[in-house]
C-alpha cells in the first residue's frame, strides 16, 4: 500500500471517529455508557497480547466476582460473562489459526458434556436459566480448550512462574484482608478452597523447586501463611484436601523426608504450647474438635452438616432418575411456593429466602443430569483422574520435581477431593471451577506419555525449573 494511501487511510478514520463523537458525545456522560467503553477498551488491550495477558486477566475478574461484596463484586459478577463470551471465541479463532495441537479423547468428552447438559436443559423448571448455564459451560469449555492453551505452548517456564507469583500474592493479599477485616475471598468456606486447591501445591512445588535462598524463604513464608489462612477456614474439605495433595506429591516424588520435617514441626510446635500453657491447649484442642471435625454437629455424628444435603440430593435423584433435573437447576417441589427464584449471576436456587446445597459436586451433577445425561461427565472425570495417575507414575518413576505437569495434576487431585464436600465442579460462575478446568486442559498437553523414558537430573541447586530431556518432556508437540 502506498504511504499516501495510508495517510488518506487514517485521515479518514479520524474524520469518521469525529463525525461519531459529535453525534454520541452525549451518551459518554452517561456513567453505563462510559464503563462499557472502557470494559471493551480493556478487553481490546487483553485481546492484543492474548496468550500472554487474557488468562491473567479472566482469573482477576472470576477472583474479584466472588470477593468481599464491598470491593464491588457485583459489577465484576456481570463483566465477568462478558469477559469469558468474549475471550472464549478469540481464543478459538486463535488457535485455528496456529494449530499448534490437536484435540484428544478429553475434548472431544467436554463436547458431549455439553450437548448432554443441553438436552437435559429441555427437561429443567426453568429452561431459560439452564440454558445459560448450558452456554457458560460450552464458553469455559471452548476457552480452555483452545486459547488457554496458547497460554502455555512454549513457554511453559514463565507461565509456571506467573503462576508461582500469582499464588504468592494471593495468599499474602488475603492475609492482608483478613487483618482488615475483608473477606477478599467471599467467605471462609470459598476461602478454604482456594487455598487448598489452587494455592497450597502450587506453593509446596514452588518451594521445592526454588533456585535460590531468598526464593525459598519467600516461597515458604508464603506457604506457611497459606497453611494458616486454611485452618482459619476451618474447612474439612480444604484440610483434607490439602493433605492428600501435599502427601501423594511427598510419596510420588520420594521426599518423605519433606513429609516428615513438616509433621515433626507441626507436632514440635504442638508439645511447646501444651507444656507452656496446658489449659489453653485443652480448650484449643476442645474448640477445634468442636468447629473443625464436628462443625457444631457432634450428636449427628462426623459427616452430621452435610447429611441433610445429601439426603435431598439422592431423593431428588430417585424422583427424576434418567434425565434428571435439568443443568444447573434443581427441583425444590412444593419448596418453590414460597417465592422460588433463580440467581443468575450466582447460579443458586433459592427457595424464600434458603439456598439449595448439595454438598457433593459429584451427586449435584447427577441430580442435574440423571443417570443417562451424566455418562459424558463420568467419562470426563475419568479422563481426568486417569492423568493424575498418570503423571504420579512418571513422578515415581523418575523423581523429577521440575516437570511442570506436578503442579497441575496435584492441583487436579485436590480439587477432585475437595468436590466431594462442595458442589462446585461444574458452576461455572465460581472462580474455582475456571481454574481447574483450565489446569486440567492444560495438563492434557503436558503429562508424560507411558512410554516415557526415566531421565536423570542434576542437584536442584543447579538446575532449571524445566531442564529439558535427551527425549521430548512435554507430550503431545
Amino acid at each position: 500500500m502506498k504511504p499516501l494511501t495510508k495517510v488518506a487511510l487514517w485521515l479518514a478514520g479520524v474524520l469518521l471517529m469525529l463525525l461519531f463523537l459529535r453525534r454520541y458525545l452525549s451518551y459518554f456522560s452517561t456513567p453505563l455508557y462510559l464503563e462499557g467503553l472502557i470494559l471493551m477498551e480493556i478487553i481490546a488491550a487483553t485481546l492484543w497480547r492474548f496468550e500472554v495477558v487474557f488468562f491473567p486477566f479472566l482469573m482477576v475478574i472470576f477472583l474479584w466476582a466472588g470477593s468481599d461484596p464491598g470491593l464491588l463484586a457485583g459489577v465484576a459478577g456481570s463483566v465477568r460473562w462478558v469477559v469469558l463470551g468474549v475471550g472464549a471465541p478469540a481464543g478459538a479463532f486463535l488457535w485455528m489459526r496456529k494449530r499448534q495441537r490437536a484435540f484428544t479423547a478429553l475434548h472431544l468428552a467436554a463436547l458431549f458434556c455439553v450437548g448432554s447438559a443441553l438436552a437435559s436443559a429441555m427437561m429443567s423448571n426453568v429452561p431459560m436459566v439452564a440454558l445459560l448455564k448450558v452456554a457458560s459451560l460450552f464458553l469455559l469449555f471452548l476457552y480452555a480448550s483452545t486459547g488457554a492453551r496458547l497460554a502455555i505452548a512454549g513457554r511453559e517456564e514463565r507461565f509456571m512462574r506467573g503462576l508461582l507469583v500469582a499464588s504468592e500474592v494471593v495468599v499474602f493479599a488475603c492475609a492482608l484482608g483478613a487483618i482488615l477485616g475483608l473477606a477478599i475471598m467471599g467467605n471462609p468456606n470459598s476461602l478454604g478452597a482456594v487455598m487448598a486447591v489452587g494455592i497450597t501445591p502450587l506453593l509446596l512445588w514452588g518451594f521445592v523447586v526454588a533456585q535460590s535462598p531468598a526464593e525459598r524463604y519467600r516461597r515458604g513464608a508464603a506457604l506457611l501463611v497459606c497453611g494458616l489462612l486454611l485452618y482459619s477456614s476451618l474447612s474439612r474439605a480444604s484440610l483434607l484436601a490439602a493433605a492428600v495433595s501435599a502427601v501423594v506429591f511427598c510419596v510420588c516424588l520420594r521426599r518423605q523426608r519433606l513429609l516428615l520435617r513438616g509433621a515433626f514441626l507441626c507436632v514440635f510446635f504442638l508439645s511447646i504450647a501444651a507444656v507452656a500453657r496446658p489449659e489453653q491447649f485443652s480448650d484449643f484442642v476442645s474448640s477445634t474438635t468442636e468447629s473443625v471435625v464436628y462443625k457444631g454437629k457432634r450428636e449427628q455424628g462426623l459427616l452430621g452438616s452435610r447429611k441433610n444435603p445429601w439426603e435431598q440430593g439422592i431423593a431428588l435423584v430417585k424422583e427424576h432418575p434418567w434425565f434428571g433435573t435439568g443443568f444447573g437447576t434443581s427441583d425444590v417441589g412444593e419448596e418453590a411456593t414460597g417465592g422460588a427464584s433463580f440467581d443468575v449471576m450466582e447460579g443458586i436456587y433459592t427457595s424464600a429466602g434458603a439456598l439449595r446445597e448439595h454438598g457433593n459436586s459429584y451427586l449435584a451433577i447427577m441430580e442435574y443430569m440423571g443417570l443417562f445425561g451424566v455418562i459424558p461427565f463420568i467419562f470426563l472425570l475419568f479422563l481426568v483422574v486417569r492423568m493424575i495417575v498418570q503423571m504420579c507414575l512418571w513422578m515415581r518413576r523418575t523423581a523429577n520435581v521440575y516437570h511442570p505437569g506436578i503442579p497441575l495434576a496435584m492441583v487436579l487431585m485436590a480439587g477432585l477431593v475437595h468436590a466431594f464436600f462442595e458442589d462446585w465442579l461444574f458452576a461455572v460462575g465460581y472462580h474455582l471451577c475456571v481454574f481447574f478446568w483450565v489446569m486440567a486442559f492444560l495438563l492434557k498437553d503436558l503429562v508424560p506419555s507411558p512410554d516415557e523414558v526415566e531421565v536423570s537430573y542434576p542437584s536442584p541447586a543447579y538446575s532449571p525449573i524445566l531442564r529439558p530431556a535427551p527425549g521430548p518432556l512435554v507430550a503431545n508437540r
